[in-house]
């Protein structure tokens, strides 16, 4: 696996990320309609310089589509059909990204698309370019699962719903970073002087 760098690896992997933290951080039973409206821009902005070279990756589109959508439910939506999502925004959020991320194994795992940016071509097709980011992408999976759980625990307790709903994610999340940051590497140095370009 040809060198990549890590900080541009799990830099372009936080823009994508960072259009559904912006959301979870301002939803609540009475600002999910901003919060939505705040992904939604953010992820036009951030995405826009990809949108231009005609580069569209999947978690960046279902995050423009996912947050539009909210953002049209309430405008038009009465607030009393809209308490589901009031109560269950953030689960909600943290399904859809740990579905695509699982899902994205059946066909390109999610972060091969941002591995790539940071890759040579010819090292795209290799097993240990691929093995890697299945792997990453399964972390990645693994932790929006663990969140939406943990979410949906938080809203129906009483108490402890902050460990819940933030203290155990952040934790999570940052996990989740050093792993991507280091993981390659790791795998790298363990196969280095064997051929995986092919």
């Amino acid at each position: 696996m040809a060198p990549a760098n890590s900080g541009r690896r799990t830099g372009n992997l936080f823009f994508a990320f960072a259009p559904w933290i912006i959301f979870d951080v301002i939803a609540s039973p009475s600002t999910w309609e901003y919060a939505a409206l705040a992904g939604l821009v953010a992820a036009v902005v951030l995405n826009l310089p990809d949108m231009r070279r005609g580069s569209f990756k999947v978690l960046e589109v279902t995050g423009i589509v996912f947050f539009a959508v909210l953002s049209v439910l309430a405008l038009f939506l009465d607030r009393q059909d809209l308490f589901w999502v009031e109560r269950y925004a953030q689960v909600l959020s943290s399904s859809v990204v740990a579905v695509v991320a699982l899902g994205s194994l059946a066909f390109v795992p999610f972060t091969e698309q941002y591995a790539r940016e940071t890759t040579p071509r010819e090292v795209w097709g290799s097993p240990v370019f691929r093995q890697v980011n299945r792997v990453l992408t399964l972390v990645w999976g693994g932790v929006f699962v663990a969140t939406a759980l943990l979410g949906l625990v938080a809203v129906h307790t009483s108490s402890g719903a902050d460990w819940f709903n933030w203290i155990i994610p952040v934790v999570l999340l940052v996990l989740a970073v050093r792993f991507t940051e280091r993981y390659p590497d790791r795998v790298r140095e363990r196969s280095r002087g064997v051929p995986v370009g092919r």
